[in-house]
């Protein structure tokens, strides 16, 4: 991505298409964001789509942001991570399938499509992979009803085998769970949204020049990301979702994350070794996490904001193989013991609290650190 020197928020893709730090001004995105069309959403349903957000995050697909060092575009919209190579490859590697067999992957609402169903005969009839998935906008979520020892579930994307039934028939196999891990930015994009929407009424053909002029336009009122607070709302759901392949006809769960989040991820999981695999994949095993069989996948991704395909195909950065032990064992274990010991934090903890309550109490503190000098001594 285009080095830039400014600071702040940035919104860096508004219905599909890039708009920081470059602004792309194709025909194709002057449609689509007039129109307010969801790009993915229609490309995966085939039908024309609107952007399904509300008026005050509407068309906004990414956040750049540079909070882990260096500029990085966030998801912030999960219909972002609708890209047929990154569902196809997870279908591959959940259902292992054999590298260069054909695979038909289609959303649920595409199958009342005589066309579409007849294409799934075929490929059930070759012995070939078919799937069918299930998502929130795409036939909706597959859930789990919670029972008084245990919480409702939903799923991101159910991927569903389709297999021969007596009869000459059509059944279903095998499925898995593909979660696509979005991040929450503090505030509202509401005003920057404005910004947009004004910019793209007032100067229309030159939109984009007008818009590359006025990047500052992209981050009035947008806040940073909200890291913590995604990572504890979603870590109890993954570990439940991870271990899905307990049930007999499960393949097992991928979690697709974008590369900022999961940079922004790595204290709260203790920066884990990962390893390198043969086949060029990593594995992430806690020594500590017994036998516990591997049948999780965590994806790793980002857009491809060099390509000069618009809208920006998504690229894998990593596919690790791991579960729900392992990860368990870093974020409960590992996190909490360096906490303490590496970052020294058991001289650190008393020292805030004594910065606290000197505010009221101005010798307490001058007491404390007489009596360490004299232990010392």
């Amino acid at each position: 991505m285009t080095v830039t020197k400014l600071r702040g928020n940035f919104i860096s893709e508004w219905f599909g298409f890039r708009t920081f730090p470059l602004v792309y001004g194709g025909e194709e995105a002057a449609r689509t964001q007039t129109d307010c069309r969801c790009p993915f959403l229609t490309a995966s349903s085939g039908v024309t789509r609107d952007c399904v957000k509300s008026a005050a995050s509407s068309g906004v697909c990414t956040i750049n942001n540079g909070s882990n060092g260096v500029r990085q575009d966030w998801l912030v919209c999960p219909f972002r991570a609708l890209d047929p190579t990154l569902i196809d490859d997870v279908v591959q590697r959940l259902f292992a399938s054999s590298p260069g067999e054909p695979v038909l992957v289609v959303p649920a609402p595409t199958i009342a499509d005589p066309h579409v169903r007849r294409e799934v005969l075929k490929q059930v009839a070759d012995r070939k992979l078919a799937i069918v998935y299930l998502q929130s906008k795409l036939g909706g979520e597959v859930s789990v009803r919670g029972t008084e020892r245990s919480p409702e579930l939903s799923f991101d994307m159910t991927l569903v085998e389709l297999s021969e039934a007596d009869n000459g028939l059509i059944g279903v196999g095998r499925f898995g769970v593909l979660e696509i891990q979005t991040m929450d930015f503090h505030g509202s994009y509401r005003r920057a949204v404005k910004n947009l929407k004004d910019s793209l009424r007032l100067h229309r053909a030159d939109f984009p020049n007008a818009l590359q002029s006025n990047q500052r336009w992209l981050s009035e009122g947008v806040e940073g990301p909200n890291v913590a607070n995604v990572f504890k709302r979603t870590f109890y759901q993954m570990m439940l979702k991870f271990r899905l392949g307990l049930h007999p006809s499960s393949v097992g769960t991928a979690l697709a994350i974008p590369q900022a989040v999961w940079d922004s991820w790595q204290p709260h999981l203790g920066r884990p070794n990962l390893v390198l695999r043969d086949d060029g994949q990593y594995t992430l095993t806690h020594p500590n996490a017994g036998s516990a069989v591997h049948d999780a996948w965590i994806y790793v991704f980002d857009v491809d904001a060099d390509s000069t395909v618009h809208p920006s195909p998504i690229v894998v950065n990593r596919r690790i193989l791991t579960n729900a032990a392992s990860i368990a064992r870093y974020a409960l274990d590992e996190v909490p013991s360096r906490a303490f010991v590496e970052a020294g934090a058991d001289d650190a903890l008393i020292a805030a609290i004594q910065r606290r309550l000197a505010v009221w109490w101005p010798d307490l503190a001058i007491a404390e650190t007489a009596l360490r000098t004299q232990d010392k001594g």
